[in-house]
């Protein structure tokens, strides 16, 4: 009975679209209760099954507006149900208040600042690779994580302060995979899913997702890739702000793309269509977070370009490519790098040897000074895609340069 009655809290808590911790605090208000004697923690372990709600359940059927009896009734789904973000939560509550809370009292002053520093994290990655920054991000990130935790605040002040932690795990997250610690960055990811969470910040969770999302696809675990990616765009849902769908959408096509096969190929080019739809209805005045301002037709036209190359289309993939990189600003090392990278190889591709071994070497000089396992790996899928022309006197003196 345990099973059924967490599919049923599950299923009816989703079609209100609440978080977990907001219907532990409808439950709370609904027993007239003070304090959290029901917490997210909780209704994970009842949805899960791993316990049953007991003496709870009268509280829990008037939060979701339900008999009781509805919340027993076993249910028979048709088909196995979409993943949701709250399968991507890390074990425990890494973001829970400590019990006794003794620490200072913090208002909007620390969340102000706490928002600045993360802007200037995001700014700085902007024209510095990972490791440059994973220090000073990791730094941020607990001192970030300590103040939320042991300070005394408000509710909005607190979820304003989650809201923060989120956006500063997802570029200490970013970095992290940049410097090529990918274990890191993704409990980093996962811490920062749990907090725009709980913040009940569906556009913040979703962009968290797609980074990590973004990851699995580029080290080895693309069917996780896609399943997060598809996960993200469902959990946000239409009302997400255009940039955000469209990121969405661009994040699956390239999960589509680095599962492989014609099919997937196929519903790469459908998603970036769709991206490209959403993010025309960006100048219909609907406001997009500030964190997505990188997020544009130029950004789409890359991610297009790269999807291209991927699945062997080079005659689409260079005129995109070259048309990207003639204005590109020079000061975004990593980033030509890796544009550079992606029109190296479907020159390759293109049967134009001499061409690729040109822009390649431009690709090596840029990344030998560039702490990036990004750069990096691109630097290593060049040096195998030439492999093939070896003979070609251009290829050759390349391949034993980088030897």
């Amino acid at each position: 009975m345990g099973t059924s009655i967490g599919a049923n809290i599950r299923r009816l808590r989703e079609a209100r679209g609440w978080s977990q911790a907001r219907l532990a605090r409808e439950i709370c208000e609904a027993a007239r209760v003070t304090g959290e004697p029901v917490g997210r923690q909780e209704i994970s372990r009842w949805e899960t099954g791993k316990r049953t709600p007991r003496e709870w359940l009268p509280f829990l059927a008037a939060a979701l507006g339900v008999p009781v009896e509805t919340l027993k009734e076993p249910q028979a789904p048709a088909e196995p149900p979409l993943p949701t973000l709250a399968d991507f939560l890390p074990e425990g509550d890494p973001l829970a208040p400590l019990s006794a809370v003794t620490g200072r009292r913090v208002g909007m002053v620390q969340v102000d600042d706490l928002q600045k520093r993360v802007h200037g994290l995001r700014l700085a990655d902007d024209v510095l690779a990972g490791g440059d920054l994973i220090r000073p991000a990791l730094r941020d990130l607990r001192s970030a994580v300590k103040l939320y935790r042991e300070s005394a605040h408000t509710d909005e002040v607190g979820r304003q302060m989650l809201r923060q932690n989120g956006e500063l795990a997802q570029i200490a997250g970013w970095i992290a995979s940049d410097a090529g610690k990918h274990s890191e960055a993704e409990r980093i990811y996962r811490l920062g899913i749990s907090a725009a969470t709980q913040a009940e910040d569906h556009t913040l969770a979703g962009n968290l997702a797609g980074s990590l999302a973004y990851q699995m696809s580029n080290t080895g675990r693309e069917a996780e890739g896609l399943t997060l990616a598809q996960a993200a765009l469902q959990n946000a849902g239409t009302d997400a702000p255009p940039k955000a769908r469209a990121l969405y959408w661009d994040r699956v096509a390239w999960a589509h793309t680095k599962a492989g096969g014609v099919a997937n190929g196929q519903l790469a080019m459908r998603a970036l269509g769709e991206a490209g739809e959403a993010l025309s209805e960006d100048s219909e005045g609907i406001e997009s977070p500030a964190y997505l301002y990188w997020v544009d037709r130029g950004e789409l036209r890359v991610m297009e370009s790269r999807v291209f190359t991927e699945i062997r289309r080079p005659l689409r993939a260079v005129p995109l490519l070259r048309e990207v990189l003639s204005g590109y600003d020079a000061t975004h090392t990593r980033e030509l790098a890796l544009y550079l990278s992606w029109l190296a190889v479907a020159l390759a591709d293109a049967n134009e040897p001499e061409e690729s071994a040109a822009v390649a070497e431009r690709v090596i000089t840029l990344a030998s000074d560039i702490p990036s396992e990004r750069t990096a790996e691109r630097v290593r899928v060049i040096l195998r895609r030439l492999q093939e022309y070896a003979e070609v006197p251009e290829v050759a003196a390349l391949l034993a340069a980088a030897s």
